[in-house]
This record gives C-alpha cells, structure tokens and sequence, in this order.
C-alpha cells in the first residue's frame, strides 16, 4: 500500500514565524524571489493571510494585530502598478485609509516579505516627496509550503531572480484555491444602514470575495430566509430625486460593485455644465480671472442650461464689446449676457457669431504684427526729429554750429596785410566748461531715464569721436550698449 499523501496544512504547521527584519528588507538581502506577475503575487497573498505565521504583536505593541482584509486590499492596489511605485497619498486617496494606516500595512507587506525595497523614497525640505519603489516578492516559505520547485536560469543573475518550474502534487489543492482567491476583489465593508447590528467583534477580519450577484437587497416587509445585515446597500433619496427608476439605480450599484469603481457618467447634468462653463470662461477671459467660479456659473446659468459653448459666448461678448476699466467681472459678465439667449436663439446664428468672433482676433493680430513691423522699421531706420522742444532747439543750435565750422574751414579768412599773420581758425569742440558740463549732465539725467536721444544725435551731428571728447567716452559708451540693447528683437523696452 502506498503511504498516505502529505496535508499541506502540516507543512504549513512545521514552518517557523513568518518574520522578516528591517536589515532584510532589500531587494538585494531578500531571501525571497520577484514574482512574475501581479495575479501570482495575489496567491502569495492570499497564502501569508490564511496561514497565521504571521504575528507581529511578538515584535511591537502598536499597530495592526494580524495580516486581515486590509493588507489584501492595499495589496491588490499595489498588484496593479507597474512598476511598483505607490506613494502614500496616492494609497490614501484608493483605499480610503489614512496616512499612517498605509504605512503600516505596508509594513506589514514588507516584514511577511512579500515587498522588498529596490528605492526608498525620501522627503527633502522644500522639495517634492519622492515615491518609494518596490519589488513584489514570493517568500521561500510560500515555495516550501506547497512544494514549489525553483529554477535560476541565469548563473550569473542574483538569487531572486529565480522562476517556478513546477509544484508538487500535495500543494495543487491549495494553489487552485489560491486563483480562486487571487481572482476576486476584497472590497472595503460598508457602513450598516439596519438599526439590528450585528455583535461587535462579529464576523471581524473576513475577506469578502467580489461576485456577480446583487448586493444591494431592497427593504421587503416580512421575514426572509437571508441576512441582510452584511451587504445592505440603501441609495440615498438625492439618487432617486431626477426621476430615475429604482431598478436603475440597482444596475449601476450592481456595475460599481463588480468593476470596483464607480461608473463613469456619460454626460454632465444641469450644475455640471454650469460650472464648467464658467471653469472656461475664467480661464479664457482676462477680465474674468481670479473671478469665483461659482459665482461665475450662476451668472451664467441662462446660457449654460440653452447648451452654449465657450466659444459661443466669447463670440457673443465680441458682438457686446467690453470696458477698458473691469471693477467687478460678475457684475459685467451678468450685464453683457443679459438678452444673450433672446438674440442669438438659434445655432446657426450663434456660429455665424463664432466666426465674427475668430474674424475679429485674427485682424487683432495682423494689425499687431504691422505695429511690431513698423516700429522696428522706424528705429532702425533713418534719424527723427524728437517730439521734445527743448531738446529740438538744442539740436538745431548744434547743426547751425556744425555748418558754420564748416564753412569757416572751407574759407579761411585772408590777412589784411600782407605783414600781419592771419588770425587763427577757433576750435569747432573748444567751448566753455560750464556748457560742456550743463551738457553732460543733462546727457547723463536722460540716459537714467531710459533715452538716449541727445547723445545718439550728437553721435549723428558730430562723430562718434567728437561725441567722446565732448561727453566723455563712458558716457557715449553707456548711450551705445542701450540702445542698441533697445533694438534688439529679443527683448521687449520702453513697453509695459
């Protein structure tokens, strides 16, 4: 006779405590090895919750007591990601938990040894918190528990990269149990709404399997022969309110309960179109800006609920025009859109309006490009008369003398006598301290100003060179690099 097969449940009872240190918490330290895929993950899981191995009360007093159903819940989250790189918040915000209660089950995953850490994250002051990354691993339990037999295919790769080869026929039982498991969802328990409670401390602990049938039961009068107590579901009358049915409401529970998530709506309702016109319109609008949204949409509400676009109410303020000066932007906004549906109250009349509207932006912005053009032109262009009188005079006296130098150095005057020595030319530049100083200053007081013009028309009239020896190079030197920094068309100047 053949000796009788080995339970598996004796293998699992001849295993020590399921423990890992924070020391062997590493890829690279993990005795352990990476699991190919999320769904075998999910079956080692599964494992470490239902064999008991696990108790972390005999290495600290706080904390959660046992491997329950909301370790498997961030574990099937954490089975989605590739690679395994959750951060906490993003945790918080799909299990519902808080902050330190994923960090303890994530714990938990790490010291059963089913998470190594390849990265762990950090927090820097000042900066963004970096998101820790994560090997999913099998622990070498798992594989002597149900007989699973390991090959490394690579000799020279590490240990943990090693791959299930087979299993041993004592362990197929438990493995097809496993998938069953690995297969469905443990979702988060809902509130009961039946005023008979069940005992605290009743039923804690269990991992319920997401199926196929209904879960929301519908208050019958009389006895039944189920329990309602632990998936009752009531909709809330808002649900109901728009006039939907009972039995659709039941379908959409029935389609959130077995995709796990809520259904997507197909189309906004009445508030949901009102505030995301008015979310485009502060957005799009300038005078609108920093406006609340809210308040936005109630301005709106006429327009929104006949089905206008953003687009369509751009074209309509075209069509009204706007103030220079916007005080309150509702306040505006509500008297711009006051008969808005009553004379635009056809779609082709608001498209006709659009267009207008993408007419009248695109004139805006050739007459733009020409002012652009034309300014450049005139400052790289020939020289101008400044609009300043003074300064104009200034100039004027400055050519007249340049001119009449001229003249004088074209003819030279002749000696009366023969015996006496012609008078000498006088210096064109020699003139007196006091007016080279006026000159200079006043230079100087406009160039802090931002204008350049005296000294650029003195660099016309009288050469880069006499302009040196009558302001002084520093000061013509500061003149050239800013205007020249002025004309550059990489910088905006003079314009706010």
């Amino acid at each position: 006779m053949p000796a009788p097969r080995g339970s598996v449940d004796d293998s699992v009872a001849t295993l020590p405590e399921l423990w890992v240190s924070e020391a062997s918490q590493w890829l690279s330290a993990s005795a352990g090895r990476i699991a190919g895929d999320g769904y075998s993950w999910m079956q080692a899981v599964h494992w470490v919750a239902g064999a008991g191995l696990y108790k972390p009360r005999r290495h600290r007093s706080h904390g959660p007591r046992s491997f329950g159903p909301t370790t498997v819940r961030v574990a099937q989250e954490l089975a989605q990601l590739f690679p395994c790189r959750p951060g906490v918040e993003y945790l918080v915000r799909r299990t519902e938990l808080s902050e330190r209660s994923v960090e303890y089950h994530l714990g938990i995953l790490r010291e059963t040894g089913l998470l190594a850490w390849i990265v762990k994250g950090t927090r820097v002051s000042g900066g963004p918190a970096q998101a820790s990354e994560f090997a999913r691993m099998i622990p070498v339990e798992f594989d002597r528990a149900l007989g699973m037999r390991t090959v490394q295919r690579d000799e020279d790769a590490p240990a943990y990269t090693r791959a299930a080869s087979g299993i041993a026929e004592a362990g197929r039982e438990l493995m097809v149990k496993l998938a069953e498991k690995a297969a469905r969802k443990v979702r988060k328990r809902r509130a009961k709404s039946s005023s008979k409670a069940p005992a605290k401390g009743a039923d804690q602990g269990a991992v319920t399997a997401v199926s196929d049938e209904a879960r929301c039961t519908p208050m019958q009068v009389g006895t039944s022969a189920v329990s309602s107590a632990g998936g009752t579901y009531f909709p809330p009358e808002s649900k109901l309110a728009s006039g939907a049915s009972k039995s659709s409401t039941l379908k959409k529970i029935k389609a959130k309960a077995a995709g796990g998530r809520k259904p997507k709506r197909k189309s906004l309702n009445r508030i949901g179109r009102r505030f995301q016109l008015a979310g485009e319109l502060t957005r799009r609008v300038e005078w609108l800006r920093g406006c609340s949204v809210p308040r936005i949409a109630w301005v709106a509400r006429e327009v929104a609920d006949a089905g206008w676009s953003a687009d369509e109410v751009l074209g309509w303020l075209e069509m009204r025009g706007t103030a220079e000066r916007v005080r309150r932007g509702s306040g505006l906004l509500a008297v711009l859109l006051a008969s808005a549906t009553a004379v635009l109250d056809t779609p082709a009349k608001r498209t006709a309006a659009v267009e207008q509207w993408h007419g009248a932006q695109e004139a805006r912005r050739r007459h733009r490009i020409e002012q652009v053009r034309a300014e450049r032109e005139r400052q790289d262009g020939a020289w101008e008369s400044p609009a300043d009188a003074a300064l104009k005079h200034e100039i004027e006296t400055a050519f007249a003398h340049v001119n009449q130098t001229a003249r004088n150095n074209l003819h030279p005057p002749v000696a009366d006598d023969l015996d006496q020595p012609a008078q000498a030319s006088v210096d064109p530049f020699e003139i007196s301290d006091a007016e080279r100083t006026q000159m200079c200053d006043q230079a100087r007081a406009q160039l802090q100003l931002g204008s350049t013009d005296l000294i650029e028309d003195t660099i016309h009239a009288l050469g880069a060179a006499a302009a040196q020896h009558l302001l002084g190079e520093d000061l013509v030197r500061r003149a050239q690099q800013l205007a020249s920094f002025a004309r550059s068309t990489l910088t905006t100047y003079k314009t706010r």
